[in-house]
């Protein structure tokens, strides 16, 4: 397995024999398919983070992910959510399928 990008709480691998990237939680390790990565990719960046910081809103500062067709259960405090939002990222840019491209300076 290939290591795409690794981040405070999480790493993102790729298996090249398998056809399939693996989520490494810390705790737990999850296997997705590319249309799984990317639904994941879709759920993170709709998270708002401002609610997170407004106690009417979102008074506990927790976000209940499910992924994998409701396989896997997370339930994540607004660190962890930051943290998994820099990791989409940063690992969808090195693997070329970055939706918006950043200029390095030099």
């Amino acid at each position: 397995m290939n290591v795409i990008f690794q981040s405070t709480y999480y790493t993102l691998y790729q298996a090249n024999n398998e056809r399939c990237f693996y989520l490494d939680f810390g705790q737990k390790t999850v296997r997705m398919s590319l249309c799984q990565l990317l639904s994941l990719r879709h759920k993170i960046m709709d998270i708002n983070i401002e609610d997170h910081f407004d106690s009417d809103l979102n008074s506990h500062g927790f976000e209940v992910l499910m992924l994998c067709n409701k396989e896997h259960l997370f339930i994540l405090n607004t660190l962890e959510i930051l943290d998994l939002k820099n990791l989409i990222e940063n690992g969808f840019m090195v693997i070329g399928l970055s939706s918006k491209s950043k200029v390095l300076g030099q």
